[in-house]
């Protein structure tokens, strides 16, 4: 039957992937480093509910090890690969560009190499919005992407270049999501609507960076777990958009609506914009409707209620997160 390597499985996008892709009945191999980017108890508990299934084994791995992960390739017969352990955050790569390169960079060419040796010849790779940086609205997959403003966004350029390198020299079959501000229960604590929840729910100032007017292309992460999985068909080497496809909503808007759901007032602190953050982000996901018979089923309404609920429900230890 064969298995199907989920890298980041305890991850926001890759525990619901590989969640998603249990249901259906497949061997998923998760592995993740469990790292401390932010509060590893987000992390264990997407783990725990991962294990509850028979055809779950998980790995606790770094994907910039070569040693480890290539026990991996020659124990298990894996048929694909999903590649969604990254660091992710843009700030963040401002004060340790060097980890962005090693896991982003180095950890996606581990994988390649691993697949060319080992005859496998399915990846998903995951990408990200910031690419587009300075380029018109809404973003195109063809529009030109030179110039990122981040040491995150440029990772995630080079591990887009290296799969096509590794598709026209060994014929890698190799889909790229460029994924939009992905937003859900248990999601990243570094991301603005779960600090915006956990702030307002706790009465706790509520801090913006820029006027608030900045606005972003909010995709529910189930949505994006079934695109990952929809890009597993044979497609060559194609760089898709997962977003929510409709106008950006701006971050006072989605804080309005956060008050709403929680039935509490924000009080909240503006401060100055950051020079490596986007003004906007906006998906055109024609070419997903097309290639993967994909559109978004949950609006921002809807999902931003069930991440509220979420929270609401695990409180108790919510808490406690280091932010």
């Amino acid at each position: 039957m064969g298995w199907i390597l989920v890298t980041g499985a305890a991850g926001f996008i890759g525990w619901r992937t590989a969640e998603f892709l249990l249901e259906e009945g497949q061997q998923v191999l998760g592995v993740d480093n469990l790292n401390d980017y932010y509060d590893p108890r987000l992390k264990l508990w997407r783990k725990e509910q991962l294990l509850r299934y028979p055809r779950f084994r998980f790995f606790e791995v770094d994907i910039a090890n070569w040693g480890a992960l290539s026990v991996l390739f020659e124990a298990f017969e894996i048929k694909a690969v999903v590649n969604l352990a990254a660091r992710a955050g843009v700030r963040a790569s401002l004060e340790d560009p060097w980890v962005y390169y090693r896991t982003n960079l180095e950890g996606t060419l581990n994988l390649l190499e691993l697949m060319r040796r080992h005859g496998v010849s399915k990846m998903v790779l995951a990408s990200t919005s910031s690419i587009y940086a300075g380029s018109p609205l809404p973003y195109r997959e063809d529009l030109p992407v030179n110039q990122p403003l981040s040491p995150y966004a440029a990772s995630k350029k080079g591990a887009e270049v290296l799969a096509y390198t590794y598709h026209h020299l060994y014929g890698l079959d190799i889909s790229v999501l460029r994924y939009f501000t992905v937003f859900g229960p248990a999601g990243r604590p570094d991301m603005s609507y779960f600090r915006f929840i956990h702030w307002i729910e706790q009465g706790r100032p509520v801090i913006v960076y820029g006027d608030g007017e900045q606005a972003r292309d909010f995709t529910y992460v189930d949505d994006i777990a079934r695109g990952t999985i929809l890009a597993l068909k044979p497609l060559g080497y194609e760089i898709i958009n997962l977003g929510g496809g409709r106008h950006p909503v701006s971050i006072n808007t989605l804080i309005s609506k956060i008050e709403t759901l929680l039935g509490r007032k924000a009080r909240v602190e503006y401060r100055e914009f950051h020079r490596a953050d986007l003004r906007v982000t906006w998906a055109e996901i024609e070419k997903a409707k097309r290639l993967l018979g994909w559109t978004p089923q949950v609006s921002l309404d809807e999902g931003l209620r069930r991440t509220v609920e979420w929270h609401l429900e695990n409180r108790s230890w919510l808490r406690e997160l280091r932010l």
